[in-house]
C-alpha cells in the first residue's frame, strides 16, 4: 500500500515574513535561508494547518512545547549531547547546576531504600517532610506570629508543575490572572484546565515587568479574578515583589476574596541585600530570602498558596519533591485530586528529604547559593553589555532578560539571535515563549518580547564561559557583515 505523504506544515516565517523584517540588509542576504526555520516549533500556530484533518500523528505535534524543551530539541539537532556536553555553553537550562559549592554546608543525600519507603506514600505526602516544611515556614516567616502552619498546611508534589496542576484543577467557573512576561509552563497550564479562565494583569513597574498594588486590586475586580498565579521572583525578569508591596498582594487576597497562586521557587536567589528589604531579612533570619508566608494573617483562612520546592533553592531538581503549603480545607482538596492527577512523591526521597529543612543548614546554604550565583550573575551581565546587549542585573533567580534589538542585523531579533546561538553551540531560549499565551489566541510575531532571549546562569562556570566567547565571534561577525547563513544540519 502506497504511504501518505502528509501535507508539511506552514512555519511562522511562512505565513509572517514580518517575523524576520529587522532590517533591509538581513532580508536580502537571509530571507532564503530562513524558510522552514521554525518547522519544529510545535506550537499550534506552527500546526495549524493540521488542525482540520488531523491523524494521531498530527495530534501529538500539535502539543505545545515550553521553551526550555524547544530550546534543548533544536539544539540536539545540531549535536548537542546533553547538559554534560563539553563543548556546548548551556545557557538555556532551567536548573542550577547540583554539585557541591564553595563553603557550602555538607549535604546529606543518603536514600534509604526500606520495605517502608518502598510502599506507596500518603498522596499527600509523608508525615515528617510536611511538618519540615511546615516548620522551615515558621521558623524563619512566621516567627511569633499566633497562627502557625502545620503539616495539614502542606501537600508534598511530583514537582512544581504537579503543584500547579493540582491546583488548577480544584478551580472552577474562575477568571484567574496573570502576567507578562512569566514562566512559559503556564501556557499549557492555563490553557489546558476548562473550569478556568486566563486574563492578562496588566504590568505597570519598572518597565512594565511588576504590577504595583493598586493596579492589581483594580484588576482584580474589573476582571472578577478569583485567582491569580505568578512566579516571585520573576521567571525571567528576576523581579522580587517583597515587603510591604507583598503585604500588600497578600491584604488584596483576603480583601477580594482572591486566590494567590504564588510561585517562589527562586526566593534563595537573592541579591538585593543592599536593599532596605534585603537588610531586614539578613537582620532577621541571618540571610536573605522572602516569602508570602510572612504576610499570611490566618493560615487555614487567607486565600494565599504556596508553590516550592527542592527542585531551585535546594539545587535538587532530579528529586522532584515539592510542595503546597495553604489552608487545610486547601489541602485537602489536593490530596483528592491527586489520588487520580499523579499519585504522589517518591517515597524514599520524600524520607531522606526532612534533614535539608534543618534551619542551621537552610541558612549557611543558602548564604553560599548566593554568593556562587552572584558571581555568576556579575559575570553575565558586564560582558554582555559589553557586546551591546541591553540587560538589567536581577535582584533575584538565576536568568537574565536580555534585548538582542540593539545588535546589528540579523542578532537583533531573539529567535534569530537564539537559532545563530544553537549553530555556534549556545543554547538560550527565545523571549517569545514567555509570553504566555493560553489557548494561542495572540500571535507571536506581534510579541512584545520577540527581541529577548533568556540567558541562564544556573549551569557550571564552564558553560558560562563557553557560551560568552561564541556569542562575542558571533557578534563581530555580524558587526563585520560577515554572519554565516542559518542552514539546517544534514538529515
Amino acid at each position: 500500500m502506497e504511504r501518505k505523504q502528509h501535507k508539511r506544515p506552514t512555519t511562522i516565517m511562512q505565513e509572517h515574513p514580518e517575523f524576520t523584517r529587522t532590517s533591509a540588509v538581513y532580508v536580502s542576504t537571509h530571507q532564503e535561508e530562513m524558510k522552514g526555520l521554525l518547522d519544529s516549533l510545535s506550537t499550534q500556530e506552527v500546526r495549524e494547518s493540521c488542525r482540520n484533518k488531523a491523524s494521531l500523528r498530527d495530534t501529538m505535534c500539535m502539543q505545545s512545547r515550553t521553551g526550555v524543551i524547544y530550546a534543548s530539541a533544536r539544539a540536539k539537532e545540531f549535536g548537542w549531547t546533553g547538559p554534560d556536553d563539553p563543548l556546548w555553553g548551556n545557557l538555556g537550562q532551567g536548573a542550577p547546576e547540583t554539585q557541591p559549592l564553595p563553603n557550602q554546608p555538607e549535604r546529606n543525600l543518603h536514600v534509604d531504600l526500606t520495605d517502608e519507603t518502598n510502599e506507596y506514600s500518603s498522596v499527600n505526602g509523608r508525615s515528617d517532610l510536611r511538618e519540615a516544611v511546615a516548620n522551615y515556614y515558621n521558623k524563619f516567616f512566621r516567627s511569633g506570629k499566633e497562627s502557625q502552619y502545620s503539616p495539614e498546611n502542606v501537600a508534598i508534589v511530583a514537582g512544581g508543575r504537579a503543584g500547579l496542576s493540582r491546583l488548577m484543577c480544584t478551580l472552577h467557573n474562575c477568571n484567574v490572572g496573570y502576567s507578562l512576561p512569566d514562566y512559559t509552563a503556564y501556557s499549557q497550564l492555563l490553557g489546558e484546565f476548562n473550569g478556568i479562565s486566563p486574563i492578562v494583569v496588566e504590568q505597570d513597574e519598572e518597565n512594565c515587568t511588576a504590577t504595583s498594588a493598586e493596579s492589581l486590586r483594580r484588576q482584580v475586580r474589573l476582571h472578577g479574578l478569583g485567582g491569580f498565579l505568578f512566579s516571585n521572583p520573576g521567571n525571567p525578569t528576576g523581579t522580587i515583589v517583597r515587603g510591604q508591596k507583598l503585604s500588600e498582594y497578600c491584604a488584596i487576597a483576603r480583601d477580594e476574596n482572591c486566590l494567590m497562586l504564588m510561585d517562589e521557587f527562586y526566593s534563595h536567589y537573592c541579591y538585593d541585600e543592599d536593599s532596605d528589604e534585603g537588610r531586614a531579612s539578613v537582620e532577621a533570619r541571618g540571610f536573605n530570602a522572602f516569602s508570602s508566608a510572612e504576610f499570611v494573617d490566618d493560615v487555614d483562612e487567607d486565600p494565599v498558596v504556596i508553590i516550592n520546592g527542592l527542585t531551585k533553592n535546594w539545587r535538587l531538581p532530579g528529586w522532584r519533591v515539592c510542595w503546597v503549603v495553604g489552608p487545610r480545607h486547601a489541602i485537602d482538596v489536593l490530596a483528592s485530586v491527586g489520588s487520580f492527577m499523579d499519585g504522589g512523591a517518591n517515597q524514599p526521597l520524600q524520607a531522606a528529604a526532612p534533614s535539608l529543612l534543618n534551619i542551621d543548614f537552610v541558612r549557611d546554604d543558602a548564604i553560599a547559593l548566593q554568593a556562587h550565583f552572584r558571581a555568576k550573575r556579575d559575570y553575565l551581565v558586564d560582558n554582555l553589555r559589553r557586546l551591546g546587549i541591553v540587560v538589567e542585573s536581577p535582584d533575584a533567580t538565576f536568568y537574565l532578560w536580555a534585548n538582542v534589538g540593539s545588535l546589528p542585523p540579523p542578532l537583533n531579533n531573539g529567535v534569530i539571535f537564539f537559532e545563530h546561538c544553537i549553530r555556534h553551540k549556545v543554547i538560550c531560549c527565545p523571549g517569545i515563549f514567555f509570553d504566555v499565551n493560553p489557548y494561542h489566541r495572540r500571535k507571536y510575531t506581534r510579541s512584545p518580547f520577540v527581541n529577548f532571549v533568556r540567558l541562564s546562569f544556573g549551569p557550571k562556570w564552564q558553560n558560562l564561559h563557553l557560551a560568552m566567547a561564541a556569542i562575542e565571534r558571533m557578534v563581530n561577525s555580524a558587526r563585520k557583515g560577515k554572519i554565516g547563513p542559518l542552514t539546517e544540519p544534514a538529515a
